[in-house]
């Protein structure tokens, strides 16, 4: 299958082209880390043990607030997952996905879409270093999840029993359809219907629309939420693969306004040197 170009999702854009002026972006993309560092700095946190995970009042794991408008999950950015990797050993790449992997490795992540803007999806969503909190909603069943970073985005994912849409009416998208059910304590989110147009993280390892993503959200206690992803991609990888971290809980903070666009260094970088290419 191939693989979707970011310049061929914007064709009517010059990003590519501005990108290509540009020698390298190594300063841009320090410039980008430095920034998201110093937007979310590490809350403070009290000494362990910690209190147990809260309840809703029917006895499930509140994944939210404990307090009406106060807190929030501190996401922090995981740009390689090697990282982060629990199995195999190794990821488990096709030849063309390593390839394609190392290929933007080599050129820095300088077309990464998410550095224009663009939303991250499947397991990003959960190292872009800026807020994010979960809104569960039993009446509804549906349980939302915000992220004031990235592109500003939400998701839904639906806790009705529904099933996904058969493969010939999807439409694929960026966040793809997410159905949820509890097993014990443990919130799992099957995800499928992806388009092709994210990166899986920062460094830049490719997926296709066969993406299916089981994730696993887990609040050890007040203060832990343990988050793990499965990959399972026929199109990109040998086999599936899973990483898996720990996010801490900031109980003062509240989620801001975030506007990509206009806070983004690495765009404001790319088109300085794309004029100063022209004169």
């Amino acid at each position: 299958m191939k693989l979707c170009g970011f310049n061929e999702m914007i064709s009517r854009v010059t990003l590519h082209h501005v990108a290509r002026a540009i020698g390298t972006v190594a300063m841009v993309v320090a410039c980008l880390q430095n920034a998201q560092g110093q937007a979310n700095p590490d809350p403070r946190l009290p000494p362990k043990p910690y209190p147990p995970a809260p309840r809703l009042a029917d006895g499930t794991p509140n994944l939210g607030p404990i307090e009406p408008n106060k807190g929030y999950w501190h996401l922090k950015q995981v740009q390689d997952y090697k990282q982060v990797l629990m199995h195999p050993k190794e990821i488990p790449y096709q030849p063309w996905a390593k390839t394609l992997a190392m290929q933007r490795r080599a050129e820095l992540s300088k077309y990464d879409p998410q550095g224009y803007c663009m939303p991250p999806s499947g397991p990003r969503l959960m190292t872009t270093p800026f807020p994010m909190e979960i809104l569960q909603m039993p009446e509804q069943k549906r349980i939302v999840m915000i992220y004031e970073g990235g592109t500003h985005i939400w998701r839904i994912i639906y806790m009705d029993g529904r099933k996904h849409p058969e493969p010939d009416l999807a439409n694929p998208t960026w966040l793809g359809h997410s159905v949820g059910h509890w097993e014990k304590d443990t919130l799992v989110v099957d995800v499928v219907g992806f388009n092709e147009g994210s990166w899986i993280d920062m460094v830049g390892d490719p997926h296709t629309d066969k993406l299916h993503l089981i994730e696993r959200f887990t609040r050890k206690d007040l203060y832990t939420l343990r988050y793990e992803a499965t990959i399972d991609d026929p199109g990109a990888y040998t086999e599936p693969w899973t990483i898996g971290f720990d996010i801490v809980w900031d109980d003062k903070g509240e989620i801001q306004e975030y506007i990509c666009q206009e806070n983004s260094p690495w765009m404001r970088k790319l088109f300085a040197e794309w004029e100063r290419t022209k004169r």
